[in-house]
């Protein structure tokens, strides 16, 4: 596909507090850290690609205008912090739909990869769920789980920005 690589993000949960379907800018709270490692991240060459799935809009609990405003605010503050997001893709259904974009599906990420000529197998995908380690593994990308479960297959587990930072310089190709 393309050279460059990317840091795949989840969204809530990972970039910022889980409130359940945030509707509101206002319920965005970034995690600790998060911006300084991203930002970090940007310097070592990754592409910052949020890939979420945002089953709200299938339910009917949220609106596509809802789910852009929220992650607009995502932005926003990480780029207050010196931290700017490349992209933001997402599956809007509801997880008995059918689709084929919802995590653990690669799709999303397969998708951004062919739209900015990434290379998924020097990139990475962080999430808070075994859906986006799977979705990550599929794809052929390294994996990290942000949490404190033990994940099958995920390359780090840990509840750190900081710890995830470190593990990004410490992957550099040689």
């Amino acid at each position: 596909m393309g050279s460059r690589r990317a840091l795949f993000l989840d969204r809530d949960g990972t970039l910022m507090v889980d409130v359940g379907y945030p509707s509101d800018p206002a319920q965005v709270i970034l995690l600790e850290g998060v911006a300084d490692a991203l930002r970090g991240a940007k310097e070592l060459g990754y592409q910052l690609i949020v890939v979420s799935n945002q089953s709200g809009i299938g339910r009917g609990l949220l609106r596509t205008e809802d789910v852009e405003r929220v992650q607009q605010r995502v932005a926003d503050l990480l780029a207050e912090q010196g931290a700017a997001l490349d992209a933001f893709y997402y599956c809007p259904h509801a997880p008995d739909a059918g689709c084929s974009c919802r995590k653990p599906s690669p799709e999303l990420l397969q998708t951004a990869a062919r739209d900015r000529a990434l290379d998924l197998s020097r990139s990475i995908m962080v999430g808070d769920k075994q859906s986006d380690v799977q979705a990550g593994r599929a794809a052929g990308c390294r994996t990290v789980f942000y949490g404190s479960a033990d994940v099958a297959h995920a390359d780090l587990v840990t509840a750190s920005w900081p710890a995830i930072l470190a593990y990004l310089r410490g992957t550099e190709d040689p």
